[in-house]
């Protein structure tokens, strides 16, 4: 018997092997692939579309995975996609390899460079440029990036000469200006101005971007006007709430968050040779909580926003939303519960108050009164609303159901303020007849339309001594779907009968943006963190509800019910009694003492045992003194949580101007999905700091991983340029530029 030797290995003739079943022999003079021993595909030296060919089919007919094929081939797995999306498309002429170089003359002579050079000098933009060039934009930043002969460039004097600077060699993260002198001297000066020195590489030096965005919140100089300035020491009220600001924005709002940053590196930002720690911060906002004036600088706040216009050009004041938020407290003193709806369970907690203008943004926050209920609130709020708002026009507010009272509506249509909420409670539906189709055209021009009934209701006034008393109020109603399947109907109640129909179903829904501003400000902004776990002792003689009345109406409910079942058994039972039997010849019944008493026995008792519940309810006062129901009981400090609560609201407003300026300021694509993702993204690039034009502070910033995002970004700092910001405390204006790839 003759033995067969060994059949040879593909991998010892010097194959590539590609999974399980297919080899690649690829060389000089071509290639081969063979599947499972037997020769598929052969190309030539030159056949460079035979050979994409072949790795696209070996994926196609499920030979091998994509990964194992774009590593037998010795390319990365985004070029075979191409190469198979190319077949897809075209066929094999679109796997035909492109010829790489110049298919015409270019257009960028050294005259063109010149010339494209002379119209940014003037201050003109990229596409402005362009078109006044009869070029692209690529070749704009050519040009700009071309080293221009004395002769070739245009000599530009004054601004030009500014603008005509490029991007010298700065030092490389150099040390930091010696501040030691002033802070030797700290007790004898107000505050550190700030000192910028070129560098490069800084690595927060894309928070220079919130500069011009923070200005128009008005946070520094309204703090200047409450507060005038910190004690002497060397970090001043500007250095202390930009730095607030700006770690708020970069995610760190707590001052615990400082122990996250370099302090060197974010220093550069400030124009230091450090940044505040832990202990320096919490230590100047103490001094500011001293003075007591936390509620004036939110009121300095609200007036400065009201004062102001929305993107479109609208009043911001004509329509504001207010709604209650429970801060949850998890740490060990003894703190008063209220309800979360968020959680769904009392916990212990203290309460704000929030105001927000039509898109969400905050206006306006006040500490709530423990126990308050949003209604009460909301009346002692009218005053100051009316002083932010600082005229007498009427202003249109929104709230939800907690703050149902008709007594508050009639009190806030005397007031110059109209009502708009829903509606609380069962009522009866209006007839389909009445309904019509309604539309609204919202900011970013999108009509929307409903199927709405306009009516006029009157809500009866409780609270007042005159019986029947009511007030009539405007009800917009809408047909929904249900929960279990069918429809249902809702209605929305408001004051202002101008208004129409559609308009007042867009508002009512647009209070949601609120709910939107409280979770994107828990989730960037530590908006329900304790940055102070002071407290105080509580009112130990505020009255408060006493919870054993509670317990026993529940009783009384319970009894009532019990009542009722019993009043219905007890009916049938008498109409058993009265009936003759089936069959019975009998026309009278006679239904004996003892006969009705049985019957009527469980309601008797039922009856027995609702009157009882009613008296011990009685009995029990509605309210009682707080030291005797819970003595001990603390608040928390609310002057420390008030000045990060305006920090905060300077921050998110911040954020959403600059997201606002993505979306209608550049050409990015995906700016209405992803403009808050990329605003973030570009606050934490890296940069450099460039002081060598006088009067300006350059901010250059590394450009973004993919191109559409270095536009946009290059367009918002275009953008935020023309404002001509100054930095805090400086003569310095705020230039901004993204670097060409290089």
């Amino acid at each position: 018997m003759t033995t067969q030797t060994d059949l040879p290995v593909l991998a010892d003739l010097g194959g590539t092997l590609i999974g399980e079943h297919a080899a690649l022999f690829d060389d000089e003079a071509g290639g081969r692939i063979f599947i499972n021993g037997q020769l598929a595909y052969v190309w030539g030296a030159d056949q460079h579309g035979m050979r994409r060919l072949a790795a696209s089919q070996l994926v196609e007919t499920g030979v091998a995975q994509v990964n194992e094929v774009a590593a037998g081939f010795g390319v990365n797995t985004e070029s075979l996609r191409r190469w198979r999306k190319s077949l897809d498309d075209a066929g094999l002429m679109g796997l035909a390899p492109v010829k790489k170089g110049p298919k015409r003359p270019s257009l960028l002579t050294e005259e063109k460079a010149a010339e494209i050079r002379s119209h940014r000098a003037g201050g003109a933009s990229l596409r402005a440029t362009a078109a006044a060039t009869g070029v692209s934009t690529d070749t704009v930043r050519r040009a700009m990036a071309m080293t221009a002969s004395p002769a070739a460039a245009p000599v530009a004097t004054g601004q030009s000469a500014t603008l005509q600077h490029e991007q010298p060699e700065l030092p490389v993260l150099p040390s930091a200006i010696d501040r030691s002198a002033e802070r030797a001297a700290a007790g004898l000066l107000e505050a550190a101005a700030p000192v910028f020195a070129p560098a490069a590489r800084v690595r927060h030096a894309g928070l220079f971007l919130a500069f011009p965005a923070l200005e128009t919140t008005g946070l520094l100089s309204c703090a200047k006007e409450v507060y005038g300035a910190l004690p002497n020491g060397f970090y001043g009220l500007d250095t202390i709430l930009v730095d607030s600001v700006l770690r708020a924005l970069a995610g760190e709002a707590r001052a615990e968050g400082a122990t996250r940053f370099d302090p060197q590196e974010l220093g550069r930002v400030l124009g230091l040779d450090r940044a505040p720690e832990v202990k320096t911060i919490r230590r100047r906002i103490s001094q500011l909580a001293e003075t007591g004036k936390a509620g004036e600088l939110i009121a300095a706040l609200a007036a400065h926003h009201l004062a102001g216009t929305g993107p479109g050009g609208e009043d911001l004041a004509a329509i504001l939303y207010v709604d209650g938020h429970v801060r949850a407290y998890q740490g060990r003193k003894k703190i008063g519960k209220i309800y979360s709806t968020r959680l769904k369970f009392p916990v212990p907690a203290t309460e704000e108050t929030w105001v927000t203008d039509a898109h969400g943004s905050p206006v306006f926050v006040v500490m709530a009164a423990p126990g308050a209920s949003l209604a009460a609130e909301l009346r002692d709020l009218l005053p100051e609303l009316r002083t932010a708002v600082g005229d007498e026009r009427r202003v249109l507010v929104g709230f939800d159901r907690g703050g149902w009272s008709p007594a508050l509506f009639k009190h806030m249509d005397a007031s110059g303020f109209d009502v708009l909420t829903w509606r609380k409670g069962s009522t009866e539906d209006i007839k389909e007849e009445l309904f019509t189709e309604v539309s609204h055209t919202d900011e970013h021009g999108e009509e929307k339309t409903w199927s709405v009934a306009d009516t006029l209701v009157d809500l009866p006034l409780t609270t007042t001594k005159k019986t029947g008393e009511v007030f009539t109020i405007r009800q917009i109603s809408r047909i929904v779907a249900a929960t279990g399947g069918g429809t249902r109907q809702i209605h929305i109640l408001t004051t202002d009968h101008g208004l129409p129909a559609g308009e007042v179903v867009y508002r009512m829904g647009n209070r949601w943006r609120q709910e939107n501003q409280f979770r994107y400000a828990r989730m960037h902004f530590d908006l329900d963190s304790h940055d102070s776990y002071a407290s105080t002792d509580d009112d130990q003689d505020r009255m408060v509800p006493d919870p054993a009345r509670a317990k026993a109406y529940q009783k009384v409910v319970a009894a009532r019910n019990a009542h009722a079942e019993a009043a219905a058994i007890a009916d049938i039972n008498l109409l058993e009694l009265k009936t003759p039997p089936e069959g019975s010849k009998e026309l009278t019944i006679t239904v004996t003492s003892a006969m009705h008493n049985q019957a009527m026995a469980p309601l008797w008792e039922a009856e027995n045992v609702l009157i009882a519940a009613e008296k011990a309810h009685k009995k029990i006062p509605a309210k009682l003194r707080l030291g005797d129901l819970n003595p001990g009981q603390q608040v928390l400090d609310t002057e420390v949580k008030m000045i990060h609560t305006g920090i905060r609201m300077a921050a998110y407003n911040t954020s959403m101007t600059i997201a606002r300026e993505i979306r209608t300021n550049t050409g990015y694509r995906r700016a209405t999905q992803e403009a808050h993702a990329l605003m973030r993204q570009m606050f934490n690039q890296p940069g450099d700091i460039d002081t060598t034009i006088p009067g300006c502070l350059t901010i250059r910033l590394d450009p973004l991983p993919t191109k559409a995002k270095t536009t946009a970004a290059a367009e918002l700092c275009q953008h935020l340029t023309a404002t001509e910001t100054r930095y805090p405390g400086t003569d310095l204006t705020l230039r901004y530029k993204i670097k060409n790839r290089t």
